[in-house]
């Protein structure tokens, strides 16, 4: 008889990171225990600690945990490029945000990561044709985050909303792959016209706090828009846009703005 051959454990090394570090932060803080543990240790799955914490932000007396954590469960199930986006979120908000030192702050901490994971739960609800659910989980993240993205938005991945507040992004929007984007930024429209009406954001954007971008307009791939700008024309790749409304004040500055996250216009 043939021997079997022994089958290699699947490799997750952002999962393996994260359960590495809760375990170092039971053993310094031992009071987070439960938190952490309930989180994460007792999962077998980045996936399954997802729709826990998910479904635990998101439950209300309106809609029980164990419904939505059905939901979610079934979702990642489903479709598993949802949890290979949450990966390169995860990534995303460790190589970009300096106040992130652990790959565990983002599923336990930072509701811009959160709100986008339950974001792409409702997506994958609007796209089941479940679109009441969607809207729910909609509202919910809207109250619990203070983030307001239509689950008919595209969105990318390897994504970083940083502080999160504020954020609003329409029904018709698409954001590309590796996009980072501040508090208080809008994606809307520009009226009451119902069709294709929200703004198209290509891969590596940087969009700076309180930055709006209103209309079915282009945003360039690696450019960069400043804070507080008010963007109402197609902005070309590789340009960075200031200003009320905003007008093109230089190039990018470097070949990725979204991962360099330099916000400042060419003044040190």
């Amino acid at each position: 008889m043939g021997k079997s051959h022994a089958k290699l454990t699947e490799c997750d090394p952002v999962w393996d990171q994260i359960k590495s570090e809760a375990m170092a932060a039971v053993s310094d803080e031992p009071l987070m225990g439960g938190l952490v543990h309930s989180s994460i240790l007792h999962h077998k799955s980045l996936e399954s600690s997802l729709a826990y914490r998910t479904s635990m932000k998101l439950a209300s007396n309106e809609m029980p945990e164990q419904i939505l954590r059905e939901i979610c469960d079934w979702a990642y199930r489903s479709d598993p490029d949802i949890g290979t986006a949450a990966r390169a979120d995860i990534v995303a908000v460790y190589d970009r945000d300096p106040a992130c030192d652990r790959y565990i702050l983002p599923l336990l901490f930072f509701k811009g990561f959160q709100a986008l994971q339950a974001y792409r739960i409702s997506h994958w609800l609007w796209r089941e044709g479940r679109r009441d659910m969607a809207r729910f989980f909609q509202m919910r993240v809207s109250e619990v985050f203070g983030v307001d993205i239509h689950p008919a938005a595209k969105i990318g991945k390897g994504i970083m909303i940083d502080h999160a507040h504020s954020i609003v992004i329409g029904e018709t929007a698409v954001v590309g792959d590796n996009v980072s984007m501040l508090h208080s930024v809008t994606l809307g429209g520009t009226g009451k016209e119902e069709e294709d009406r929200h703004p198209k954001i290509a891969n590596g954007v940087l969009i700076g706090a309180g930055a709006k971008v209103l209309g079915n307009i282009k945003v360039g791939h690696c450019s960069r828009i400043a804070a507080g700008s008010v963007v109402l024309q197609e902005v070309p790749p590789c340009k960075t846009v200031a200003g009320v409304p905003a007008k093109i004040v230089g190039e990018a500055g470097c070949d990725q703005p979204s991962v360099r996250m330099d916000q400042l216009l060419g003044v040190r």
